[in-house]
């Protein structure tokens, strides 16, 4: 089959380039900016466009298959010509569909969590040599790439994303999957810039219920109340499973997990992750794997990429990242690092600068986000405020929003690295939390500088 991809450089769009590559068809595509790691993976598989841009010359009447990244526009020359040509043109979960709508499709969605679980579900199954096909939302230690598309595989394993499809398909990803199994992790109002009221997101996730195939499956965190609402008040004939946080304690800094065979130590903590894991642990026996097989290949989960990764545990200091940004996200992780680490002091470093978080009025969601931390700090750019068109914030505004003592913000990336280089880490946790980068700051460059 060969493929044309519109907007190749994307996260999610490269590793399905080389997930299609991989499995003998023939890939080419198109990008205005392509960068790294996509640019060296796509240059090593020779998939790399020779030009950045869009060249309506390269769609062509031979093409089997057109798939639209969101980045790509209506008015896209491409896209343009491959509608001329009446080539069949996809969105991403469009396509994803189209290649299991003959397998067990297995969907993880929810406003938190559905990353770290697809990865778990994932882990076990790999543990025990139980080869799926699979889309995940980050890299996995023991794992190429993202994406795994294959003809025999029983399972297709996808994490549901509730963002919008394409510029031709407005319709959240995680609805055109029509899961055999799914699972629902929690709902906390996000992309406000698609979503304007909470009610309008919550529907959403109600149409992902619905969506689920008759007779098929429903694994729910019942702690979650408007989850539990949900699913209370669907009339789709499904079976539906209810998950919690499971018992659990802490020594030493290392969490234990509560078994039948006593408790059993764990790489990953927080009440979060060990809500996630019970919630993985019934998608798995789902898919043919029983509780203690689950429970010997969990125990050596040691999270997916970004998501509470620990960066560095040396002399008392200790270092993590982990990728939330939204309110409910940010509590749950801050809460997390200090239960974890109670007679350490704990410096969360949380990066604004998504849509949704840079709202003036969605601002006020974050009070309390930061409390259980010993020192706070926001950063967000005055820069992308102006690129995204929207109200600057003062630093007052913050500082009412966050409703935390002693809040420090900084709109400048300087000086921000300057207060950073400045900290006493001895006896120490500090906590990144963003899914940008603090205006340029290089990780381990700091590791290495400061702590190392």
């Amino acid at each position: 089959m060969r493929v044309h991809f519109i907007a190749i450089g994307g996260s999610a769009m490269h590793n399905l380039a080389l997930a299609l590559h991989d499995k003998g068809d023939q890939v080419t595509g198109s990008d205005d900016a392509i960068f790294e790691p996509s640019k060296s993976r796509l240059q090593e598989k020779g998939l790399l466009p020779e030009k950045e841009g869009w060249f309506e010359e390269k769609i062509t009447g031979d093409i089997d298959a057109v798939i639209l990244g969101m980045h790509a526009k209506n008015d896209n020359p491409e896209l343009i010509k491959a509608k001329e040509l009446g080539l069949k043109i996809y969105s991403y979960p469009e396509f994803i569909y189209e290649h299991s709508k003959n397998k067990t499709r297995v969907v993880i969605g929810g406003s938190h969590g559905k990353t770290t679980i697809t990865s778990m579900v994932l882990h076990v199954m790999h543990y025990h040599d139980r080869e799926v096909d699979y889309l995940v939302g980050a890299q996995l230690e023991g794992f190429d790439r993202m994406v795994n598309l294959t003809a025999e595989n029983d399972f297709m394993l996808i994490e549901g994303d509730e963002y919008l499809s394409s510029a031709l398909d407005l319709r959240p990803k995680f609805h055109l999957y029509q899961p055999n199994i799914a699972l629902l992790s929690g709902i906390a109002w996000d992309h406000i810039n698609v979503f304007p009221t909470f009610e309008n997101y919550v529907e959403q996730f109600k149409i992902f219920i619905d969506k689920i195939v008759n007779g098929g499956i429903l694994v729910y965190n019942e702690e979650d109340p408007i989850v539990e609402k949900l699913v209370e008040e669907t009339a789709n004939p499904i079976r539906k499973i209810a998950y919690n946080t499971p018992a659990y304690s802490i020594e030493n800094g290392i969490t234990y997990l509560e078994t039948s065979e006593g408790p059993m130590p764990l790489e990953v903590f927080g009440a979060h992750n060990l809500s996630n894991l019970n919630g993985a642990k019934w998608v798995c026996q789902n898919m043919g794997i029983d509780e203690d097989d689950f429970y010997e290949a969990i125990a050596t989960f040691k999270g997916a990429s970004k998501r509470l990764e620990k960066l560095f545990d040396k002399g008392g200091a200790i270092v993590y990242k982990d990728f939330a940004h939204s309110p409910s996200k940010v509590i749950a992780t801050t809460e997390a690092v200090k239960l974890q680490y109670p007679n350490k002091k704990v410096i969360a470093c949380l990066e604004l600068h998504t849509y949704s978080s840079l709202n003036v009025d969605f601002l006020q969601q974050y009070k309390g986000a930061l409390d259980k931390a010993d020192e706070a700090v926001v950063f967000y750019s005055l820069d992308a405020l102006k690129i995204k068109r929207m109200q600057e914030i003062s630093s007052d505004q913050m500082l009412s929003a966050f409703a935390k003592e002693g809040l420090k913000t900084y709109t400048n990336a300087e000086s921000f690295k300057s207060y950073l280089y400045a900290l006493d880490l001895s006896d120490t946790v500090l906590l990144f939390m963003s899914s940008g980068n603090y205006g340029g700051l290089n990780m381990e460059t700091f590791i290495s500088e400061r702590l190392q």
